[in-house]
């Protein structure tokens, strides 16, 4: 343990410490879940995470490390990769926000409707013209991700700071699967307008058993009115259904973001006390 207490005027201690080694036990198992999972899947296995590195700033001699002059560089880096990361925690709850507002109009119009396919069709219209926009936005910040990765690989090889750079860079991970989940895939049919929506002859009956298991309640319900220009009256309550669905796989996601925002916040201004004393 007295190695661990050492710090070396270029560098942060060097031997292992529990928070660390809880903080490499998250690491290793998010990694292996995070290929088939996102934040909705991961959310507590991300807050335990952040609260491990919170707890890491929290220690005497990391904070003595930190703030010596020579380490300014990687506290500013730590900072500016973990604003980037709120920001994007932003963007991926706006974006459920929005999506939310959009599937409760929907169901509005289904839920009070009497044989006018006037207002539903308008409604349908105004739903895809927000994901159209969730859509354009997040296209953005999954770019802007993309970078944040390209400058993460350039950095410092150290031990510590590596294990900090590899808690950003799952972080990252997660956010991107995330927002590619909200995002689903791009289709030219999603960008070709709304004239799809009045001129579909007789439609496919919509299955409310979906047999595709790697679709995505956002998928199932852009599929359910982009692919169907009109809805009929028998699909009607499978289109109630699934839209029901994704209020609830919203609702999980929403409170899987704002409990790790909160994690990601306090993180963040350990670090800042730190470069502050």
């Amino acid at each position: 343990m007295a190695a661990f207490y050492h710090v070396r005027s270029n560098s942060l201690p060097t031997q292992s410490h529990p928070f660390t080694s809880e903080v490499e036990e998250t690491l290793s198992r998010l990694r292996s879940s995070q290929a088939a999972s996102t934040i909705g899947h991961n959310a507590n296995g991300l807050e335990d995470l952040h609260d491990c590195v919170d707890k890491i700033f929290q220690l005497p001699l990391i904070q003595q490390a930190l703030s010596q002059g020579n380490n300014r560089k990687l506290v500013d880096e730590l900072l500016n990769g973990s604003l980037r990361i709120l920001d994007t925690c932003s963007i991926a709850q706006n974006a459920l926000l929005q999506s939310m507002e959009s599937v409760q109009g929907l169901q509005s119009v289904l839920h009070r409707r009497k044989g006018d396919e006037t207002e539903l069709k308008s409604e349908i219209k105004k739903y895809l013209a927000s994901r159209k926009a969730v859509k354009k936005t997040i296209h953005k910040a999954l770019w802007n991700l993309k970078g944040m990765e390209n400058k993460r690989s350039a950095s410092i090889n150290e031990e510590r700071v590596s294990m900090f750079k590899e808690v950003e860079g799952v972080t990252i991970t997660a956010f991107e699967s995330l927002l590619s989940l909200i995002s689903g895939p791009r289709t030219g049919s999603m960008l070709s307008g709304f004239s799809l929506v009045s001129k579909l002859i007789r439609p496919k009956r919509i299955a409310c058993e979906e047999d595709e298991k790697d679709i995505n309640e956002f998928d199932k319900v852009d599929a359910a009115l982009i692919g169907h220009k009109t809805i009929r009256s028998d699909n009607i309550f499978c289109l109630q259904n699934q839209l029901q669905e994704l209020v609830s796989s919203i609702q999980d996601l929403e409170e899987g973001l704002e409990s790790l925002y909160r994690r990601l916040i306090k993180a963040r201004v350990s670090l800042l006390n730190i470069l502050n004393n």
